[in-house]
């Protein structure tokens, strides 16, 4: 695959999140009885990213979840090559029974990684409410889900690839478009 175009690079990806983090506070009136959940891999490090901003910006620690949605995908099947998925667990440091859940993920394209996030969610607890913030948007939606804070949206063609790497993971930040 060709890289076609850098959509956000390390300075254009802290900006972004920056402008979440104001967002989510504005918008849930501060952070009191919030908790972020980053979705594994990426969105964990966004979620993070998050909630180090906002503890700058409210000098408050936020709680940072971690969600393993391997076992609730739809596509099971198609994305493992063997009999048994690799799970990786998920780690949620606080009961999100009544919080108000922000969950985290890098791209949304289809909208099935959010499903299963939220089958996931609604199994460990019950929320008052989620909220979902994305770096990328991608568009493309095979289900009715939408992101309520989104650092960009890209569109692009169902034969491209949007890749965000992050540091932490890849030794870079940036987002990427490829083309096949």
């Amino acid at each position: 695959m060709n890289v076609k175009a850098t959509v956000l690079d390390d300075q254009a990806i802290r900006r972004a999140l920056t402008r979440i983090a104001h967002e989510i506070i504005e918008k849930n009136k501060g952070i009191d009885n919030c908790v972020l959940v980053g979705i594994k891999t990426r969105g964990i490090y966004i979620a993070k990213r998050l909630a180090e901003r906002i503890e700058q910006i409210e000098g408050k620690t936020l709680p940072v979840g971690e969600l393993d949605i391997t076992l609730y995908r739809d596509d099971l099947s198609k994305v493992t090559n063997n009999d048994e998925p690799l799970v990786k667990g998920s780690d949620i440091p606080t009961d999100i029974t009544s919080k108000n859940v922000i969950l985290v993920d890098d791209v949304l394209y289809t909208g099935r990684t959010v499903r299963a996030a939220l089958d996931a969610l609604i199994d460990i607890g019950r929320p008052e409410l989620i909220q979902l913030a994305v770096l990328v948007d991608r568009g493309h939606r095979e289900l009715p889900i939408r992101a309520d804070y989104v650092g960009k949206n890209v569109p692009t063609a169902k034969s491209e690839k949007i890749a965000v790497q992050l540091a932490e993971v890849d030794e870079l930040d940036q987002v990427a478009i490829y083309e096949k």
